[in-house]
């Protein structure tokens, strides 16, 4: 796991997805720091490494990356860690539109395609 706070070539999330998952790495980004950890097993697991860098929870959102795929459709939003009731997200997605365009934001600006 890597925490991302430059740009990163997409030919790097090519490479990470090969070792991983094949066709897709998972990201939590944190849409406060406007950083993200990518290349995980798990969600959780990318989510607790920023917790111990200092992220807080609430900023925490969880992603699916596909690096193959052109336009819009690159980016998943779909993880257990977005489920909190707490803050009306009730679902494995990424409920609220301005949050969400927070995460392309970063996730765009973090990853050079």
């Amino acid at each position: 796991m890597k925490i991302i706070k430059d740009p990163v070539a997409i030919d790097d999330f090519r490479q990470m997805a090969l070792g991983m998952f094949g066709n897709m790495v998972k990201a939590v980004v944190d849409i406060e720091q406007e950083i993200m950890v990518v290349d995980g097993e798990l969600h959780s697991d990318e989510e607790a490494l920023l917790l111990e860098n200092g992220s807080k929870q609430k900023n925490l959102w969880g992603i699916n990356i596909y690096p193959e795929i052109g336009g819009d459709d690159w980016l998943e939003f779909d993880s257990m860690i977005n489920v909190r009731p707490s803050q009306n997200n009730r679902t494995r997605g990424v409920d609220n539109p301005e949050i969400q365009q927070k995460v392309i934001k970063i996730v765009n600006r973090l990853v050079i395609r």
